[in-house]
């Protein structure tokens, strides 16, 4: 393990926090970086967390107090190029963890400010972070969050970053096509064409690590006391659906499925999110190489998702119905999805399975902050991805063949 830090950029949010956490648990020296933006959209959007989190300032604090290890905090913006030079040139990390950007899809169709905001701040601080490596750190390893979204829904297998083609006689291996479906995952796949450019035109080193749908919310870290808890996002901007599905259970709603529900993805625990990225961190890229993981453990389609959640809630004697819902989303609601993932559980990964932590973690998070709940951004209509504005008849019960 290399005796320089480990940079977290994005630390504040769901997944930054609880891999802060996971590192600095296993020993290595963690800098945790953030704008707090996340925050000033909760309140812009009328959208909280389900448990409630604490300050920065009061997490690190409590990591100290309950492991004894030290997390430095710093608020930096990525879109701040000096900013982000200064921070690399002060620290030169052996790894930087990019969790740093507008993450929401429905966030990104609202209108056309909110997708020029969301491409402009994703590719600008990741191209910032780029030439700060470059200049500064060219050793450093960028583990960088990307998504499965990035692909969309082929009907061929999703290889693992790359496909090799034999196309009139002659043979390559090429970046995988993508055909993202928001104007969020189109901000990823920018990052990646950059990220696979710096690495093949300057030596930089990169894992892009593209990302199921994640669910549940506690780790063995954020476990340790209740300052130490991550985000629980369940409305129709930050949440996802497996998170929407649990809270409708537990206050006895129908859980809405969009569309037809064959809408298939990829899912992985949130304890196997911040293990992928010790593995990727402890394993690094080779200089100049950039390198892609699927980053998930198992597939489901919308509507299995609401079946198991419904299975779940009947074991415990509590009965739920399923209602099918206008989509809000340009998407194929029935289709063919098989994508790879194999070069994470290679290195080690030991996934976690739904099935038990939906009965052992996610439910029971919702059943102990259910009185928490915002029945209005729950129910409010989604944002509709042909015009915007949460025009989308959320509430409409359309007829599925």
């Amino acid at each position: 393990m290399s005796d320089r830090p480990v940079v977290v950029l994005g630390a504040d949010g769901f997944l930054g926090w609880p891999t802060a956490l996971h590192l600095s648990a296993h020993g290595h020296q963690v800098i945790a970086v953030d704008n707090l933006v996340r925050r000033r959209w909760d309140r812009e959007c009328g959208t909280s967390s389900l448990a409630p989190i604490a300050s920065m300032p009061q997490r690190v604090r409590a990591w100290k107090r309950t492991s004894g290890r030290d997390i430095e905090w710093r608020r930096l913006d990525v879109c701040d190029a000096r900013a982000m030079s200064a921070l690399i040139a002060e620290f030169r990390p052996s790894a930087i963890v990019h969790f740093a950007e507008q993450r929401s899809a429905p966030f990104s169709m609202i209108d056309r400010e909110h997708a020029v905001m969301t491409q402009l701040r994703n590719v600008e601080g990741t191209l910032n972070l780029l030439f700060a490596l470059r200049d500064l750190a060219p050793d450093c390893h960028l583990v960088k969050l990307g998504t499965m979204g990035e692909y969309g829904t082929p009907n061929i297998d999703i290889e693992e970053g790359f496909i090799t083609i034999e196309h009139n006689g002659r043979r390559d291996t090429l970046p995988y096509p993508k055909r993202p479906g928001s104007f969020y995952h189109l901000s990823k796949v920018h990052d990646s064409n950059n990220m696979e450019f710096t690495s093949r035109i300057w030596g930089i080193r990169a894992t892009d690590l593209n990302q199921g749908v994640v669910y549940g919310c506690e780790t063995d870290e954020t476990a340790l006391h209740p300052t130490l808890a991550t985000r629980f996002d369940y409305d129709v901007i930050w949440g996802t659906v497996l998170n929407r599905f649990c809270v409708q259970a537990a206050l006895g709603q129908p859980l809405t499925v969009y569309g037809r529900g064959g809408q298939t993805r990829g899912f992985l625990d949130i304890r196997d999110t911040v293990e992928c990225i010790r593995i990727s961190i402890e394993n690094p890229a080779s200089r100049g190489q950039y390198r892609v993981f699927n980053q998930f453990t198992e597939q489901f389609s919308v509507k299995g998702l609401a079946e198991l959640v419904s299975q779940a809630r009947d074991a415990h004697g509590l009965s739920t119905t399923i209602k099918h819902i206008s989509n809000p989303r340009v998407e194929l609601e029935e289709h063919y999805y098989n994508a790879k993932h194999q070069h994470l559980i290679d290195l080690g990964l030991q996934p976690h399975l739904l099935r038990r932590t939906l009965i052992d973690s996610v439910i029971q998070t919702v059943e102990r902050h259910r009185k928490r709940v915002d029945l209005v951004a729950l129910q409010k209509p989604n944002v509709d991805w042909r015009s915007g504005g949460g025009r989308a008849a959320a509430d409409r019960q359309v007829t599925v063949a």
